[in-house]
């Protein structure tokens, strides 16, 4: 018998916007809204702001005396880089060094981390930092008491400010707020490659400020957004996304996201694997492929040269909106590199493609 789909606070707002709703990680999420679909969503966000549900992401807290400390010896990034107010992208690596999951780490103190994992690996990201955990460090699962908002667009500030929520702040930066006397904590942050915020309400505050936040962003041209149009921006930004792009079998260097690491960090999860790995050199790398025939490429299809050769297979692939064409991350053998062509078989038909740097497009987000 299957476990039942999760639904957040939303979950009645979006059934009356019409929304087409399809299981994601677990939960019943929209991934798209009946007075615009997919494309409209991704333009606005380009172009003005979209307004995102995202509450199906984890959420917990570390706390306790060295809390900090305790969640940099584990998590891949040096969160002592940073100081309280801020947050970081990290990697939860396993002993091989593949990447159970990428996650957002708030510091809020010393003694205080939130975390922001995908839905599907908040359990696995809580159990295995609850079982390193020392005596005096607590890990909870939050998952059901926040909900995650995302405002995301050039136009994205004059949103916050229309209903009374901070927008001065560095990229990366959070700060505690309140939306008519509920708590919001406000980070600048997202996953679409344009400027925008995360925000995190109380689960039962979240309908109310949803509402308000669409309220603000129709009349400047916004709209509310969906998953389907998520993936499409994530994937013009060049972002992975776990489970496709980053797994237990694709490392952080396999995926370009070696930024993520704290190399100098005397101890992680995965550090002396991952340690190996540079030092040898990698079997296979991330790279980004645009089509420049007609076609669509999608996960697991086969990437090969010109003369047949195989070098490996997408992990992502959608059409581009913005670009108008297809566009693709891949696993490639790592003599690929800019550059080069290859094709993809689309079904058993060849896509020529061309391999460029990412992001596909033009990124704002800071």
């Amino acid at each position: 018998m299957s476990t039942p789909l999760r639904q957040g606070p939303l979950h009645d707002a979006h059934v009356k916007l019409g929304a087409t709703l399809a299981p994601f990680g677990g939960w019943e999420m929209p991934i798209s809204y009946a007075d615009g679909g997919v494309v409209a969503e991704h333009t606005a966000v380009r172009e003005v702001v979209g307004v995102f549900d995202v509450s199906h992401l984890g959420k917990a807290t570390v706390t306790g005396p060295g809390a900090a400390d305790f969640v940099n010896s584990c998590l891949s990034a040096d969160l002592g880089r940073i100081g309280p107010g801020r947050a970081q992208y990290t990697m939860c690596c396993d002993e091989h060094g593949g990447v159970v999951d990428d996650l957002i780490t708030y510091l809020v103190g010393p003694d205080e981390v939130f975390c922001v994992p995908n839905a599907v690996n908040t359990a696995g990201v809580s159990g295995r930092l609850a079982a390193a955990a020392p005596d005096g460090i607590a890990v909870t699962d939050r998952h059901g008491e926040y909900a995650v908002l995302a405002v995301q667009g050039p136009r994205s500030a004059e949103v916050l400010a229309a209903v009374g929520l901070p927008t001065d702040m560095d990229y990366m930066a959070f700060t505690d707020a309140s939306h008519q006397g509920e708590p919001v904590r406000v980070c600048r942050t997202g996953y679409t490659g344009e400027r925008g915020y995360e925000l995190l309400p109380r689960w039962d505050a979240a309908p109310e400020l949803w509402r308000a936040l669409l309220d603000a962003a129709e009349p400047l041209g916004g709209r509310g957004c969906g998953l389907g149009a998520r993936d499409t921006l994530r994937t013009e930004a060049g972002l992975p996304l776990h489970g496709q792009d980053l797994s237990e079998e694709i490392t952080p260097l396999q995926a370009g996201a070696s930024f993520a690491v704290g190399w100098d960090k005397p101890t992680f999860w995965g550090r002396d694997a991952l340690l190996a790995e540079r030092e040898r050199g990698l079997r296979r790398r991330m790279r980004a492929l645009r089509a420049t025939g007609r076609g669509v490429p999608r996960p697991h299809m086969a990437v090969h040269g010109p003369d047949g050769v195989p070098l490996g297979e997408t992990t992502s692939g959608t059409f581009s909106p913005t670009l108008r064409t297809g566009i693709a991350l891949a696993l490639l053998d790592p003599a690929v590199g800019p550059g080069d062509t290859v094709e993809i078989d689309v079904r058993g038909r060849a896509l020529p493609c061309d391999v460029v740097k990412r992001p596909f497009v033009e990124t704002h987000v800071r």
